[in-house]
């Protein structure tokens, strides 16, 4: 089973939050391949379905950012699952600018706290596939300031409509990993206007 894992924080109150941006192209994703009914797994919600050949598993960890590694527990777990080849983990990434997005196969956290509890779970193995999201913003005259409260406020209109619109790239960069892997996917889809 492939494992889509989409960081970001629970509550209301981090809905539109740029730390979310996971999230939400996990629910476009859910959207997108018509997959309903999202449970409660350990300390996760998760959704699983079919795409193409491939049984995928969407997961969202609900143990806020600094703990998301938690989630990965059952599948650690599993006979024959490897997370250099089954798992891609869906993060923002604020040394991106809004619009852009990096598909990698290994690296550092690079300071996402996310990414380091991934890493921890992972053994501080960092060979496992990373779709990094940009959200830091297109003008560069205008200062991130405090970087918790960036990454935790919303995105303006005009920012949040072209994450909206980035989607569909986005899906098809995750559906050539699900079908031809991490460096295809990478080649396919990394530098892409």
């Amino acid at each position: 089973m492939k494992v889509v894992l989409g960081l970001g924080n629970p509550g209301k109150e981090y809905e539109q939050t740029r730390h979310n941006v996971g999230w939400w192209l996990l629910d476009h994703l859910a959207d997108v391949w018509r997959l309903e009914g999202w449970r409660k797994d350990g300390d996760a919600r998760v959704l699983d379905g079919v795409v193409g050949a491939q049984r995928v598993r969407l997961v969202k960890p609900q143990t806020y950012m600094n703990l998301s590694g938690a989630a990965l527990r059952p599948y650690l777990r599993k006979p024959g699952w490897q997370a250099s080849k089954d798992l891609l983990v869906v993060v923002d990434e604020v040394a991106l600018p809004l619009g852009a997005f990096r598909l990698r196969a290994e690296g550092s956290a690079g300071g996402h706290n996310g990414l380091k509890s991934v890493q921890g779970a992972l053994g501080g193995s960092t060979l496992y596939p990373r779709l990094r999201i940009g959200i830091r913003p297109a003008d560069e005259q205008r200062r991130i300031g405090d970087l918790a409260d960036f990454v935790l406020a919303p995105f303006g209109k005009i920012e949040r409509a072209e994450v909206l619109e980035l989607m569909p790239r986005l899906t098809r960069a995750v559906e050539t990993w699900l079908d031809e892997g991490i460096l295809v996917a990478m080649n396919k889809h990394n530098g892409q206007p």
